[in-house]
């Protein structure tokens, strides 16, 4: 298969000379209705408030049939090694279904064998935690579990069980992540230490703000003055099986990822699932499981209209490369997606944050753009007025669902809260797309701003899961189209090599010493 730049693929030119048709023309109810795909969980991609005609369209597919977008889709799920920088396999999507039947074996061992042990391990011992066979060292049950892990240890984990606290918990999760003192302090100030799980998350078993805040944790811990309590049957740890966790001694139990697990496609492997599965059951981690594998099998088909992440990740390029938009606001009307922007930060601006392709070559066109957001309504009183009249036109992804997690609601004014939050997410699309017109160039809105929507009836752990593998698919599709790496992160490796510099003495830099001197 054929590697190419962007700007070396001919239908990439024709792309950027299709006809630009606008929304105040493309757009009306039968657009609303005929531009939708269906996604795994329940879901539903409408695209129709795009700038995207029959003409851009045409284009868009052929562009993906010339980058065999789809087919380097496969070749990732069949075991190929994808991940160019650091010479590995790309194995996300195994740890919850094969999508495609074909073994996976890499040094002899079968890859998906390997996953599903897992699995079935932390099925056995959420049981087991939940059953009280399993209790902490005075004897009581473990009510609480708290996550101890950075980036991708961390924000897709806690983003999907912020997203699914509408739902019956088993324990109360807790995340430590920051190694500023002050975020562990505020954690365990909330814990009871006779009945708190945790986990430790670091797949080299050398995390240095990870490893940290486990010290800070230990030391808490046996400084207690409660009798009895050993903080080996506290602690957890999810690692690669060459870490130095993996034999620690001080562990209750260890659970194994490894390197074909990026940290921020690891929420459906074990850094997500020990945890999920200990604070809603391991049924409801494996119902998200489900949502994701039925997304990864949509994800396959080669034609646009039926691959919502292609479809996706397609528009995504042409506004940024031919439209020259260079943001893309996420926005869920949906309170329990509060932190779910923040994981798709790190999903999308790590993975194709990139200036070289797959190769190590430098590239001249643009590449990833840069991701925010915030829950509906209260985005809406924050940064929407930049994004209706700003000087910058900024594409945004709205998700929404037709019913609330909770049904704790009432009515007031003749609507319903639910139903309100939901009248605003229909109203501001077509505020951004249609705009008003008014001799007050004050009270102008010239409309013309791009907007996508997901949509369900509820916020079903399913739903979650599809949700979750649309997103990794379409930024998966778009590195592809970029001919990047989308799953190795050198850009994070500079300041943390400088940040043990500082700690050594900063010795030969003295612009490093001079800073930390104003620190430390």
């Amino acid at each position: 298969m054929e590697f190419l730049d962007f700007d070396k693929l001919g239908s990439a030119k024709v792309l950027e000379n299709a006809k630009r048709e606008g929304l105040h023309e493309l757009l009306d109810e039968k657009r609303v209705d005929e531009a939708e795909i269906k996604l795994g969980g329940g879901l539903t991609y409408n695209y129709a408030s795009m700038p995207v005609g029959k003409e851009v369209l045409d284009a868009l597919s052929e562009f993906s049939k010339e980058a065999d977008l789809v087919g380097k889709y496969k070749l990732l799920l069949s075991g190929e090694m994808m991940n160019t920088g650091e010479k590995r396999l790309v194995l996300h999507h195994l740890t919850r279904g094969n999508v495609l039947g074909t073994p996976v074996v890499w040094e002899g061992e079968d890859k998906e064998a390997f996953y599903k042990g897992e699995l079935e391990k932390i099925k056995d011992f959420a049981e087991k935690v939940h059953s009280g066979k399993i209790t902490g060292s005075t004897g009581k049950k473990f009510t609480s579990v708290c996550q101890i892990g950075i980036g991708g240890s961390d924000l897709g984990p806690r983003a999907l069980y912020m997203a699914l606290k509408g739902y019956e918990r088993k324990m109360e999760a807790y995340f430590i992540s920051n190694v500023d003192p002050d975020d562990a302090a505020e954690v365990i100030k909330h814990l009871d230490f006779e009945t708190t799980l945790f986990v430790l998350v670091s797949k080299s078993g050398t995390t240095q703000e990870t490893l940290t805040n486990r010290d800070l944790v230990l030391k808490t811990l046996e400084s207690s003055p409660v009798k009895g309590l050993d903080p080996k049957k506290h602690m957890v740890a999810v690692t690669s099986k060459t870490s130095p966790l993996a034999k620690d001694e001080s562990m209750l139990e260890s659970f194994f990822i490894d390197d074909f697990i990026g940290g921020r496609y690891s929420s459906t492997s074990m850094v997500g699932g020990v945890v999920l599965s200990l604070a809603y059951g391991y049924k409801t981690f494996s119902e998200i499981l489900e949502g994701a594998h039925e997304e990864d099998v949509l994800s396959t088909c080669d034609d646009i209209y039926k691959n919502g992440a292609l479809m996706d990740a397609l528009i995504g390029v042409y506004l940024g490369n031919v439209l020259g938009y260079r943001a893309t606001a996420i926005l869920p009307y949906s309170q329990a997606l509060s932190r779910f922007p923040a994981h798709l930060q790190q999903l999308d601006m790590e993975s194709n944050g990139k200036s070289v392709n797959r190769f190590g070559e430098k590239i001249t066109y643009k590449t990833g753009p840069v991701i925010f957001g915030e829950p509906g309504t209260n985005g809406q009183h924050s940064f929407y007025q930049l994004l209706h009249q700003g000087s910058d036109i900024v594409p945004l992804q709205f998700v929404g669902f037709r019913e609330s997690q909770y049904g704790f609601d009432t009515v007031t004014d003749g609507s319903t809260s639910q139903e309100k939050l939901n009248a605003n997410l229909a109203a501001q699309i077509v505020a951004f797309a249609l705009g008003k017109d008014d001799e007050n160039e004050n009270k102008k809105f010239y409309g013309e701003r791009p907007s996508s929507l997901i949509y369900g009836e509820k916020l079903t752990p399913k739903a979650l899961g599809a949700l979750l593998a649309h997103f990794e698919n379409k930024v998966m599709f778009q590195g592809f189209a970029w001919n990047l790496n989308s799953f190795d992160q050198e850009g994070v490796q500079l300041g943390k090599v400088l940040a043990k510099e500082v700690l050594k003495g900063s010795k030969g830099n003295p612009v490093l010493a001079k800073y930390a001197s104003k620190l430390i």
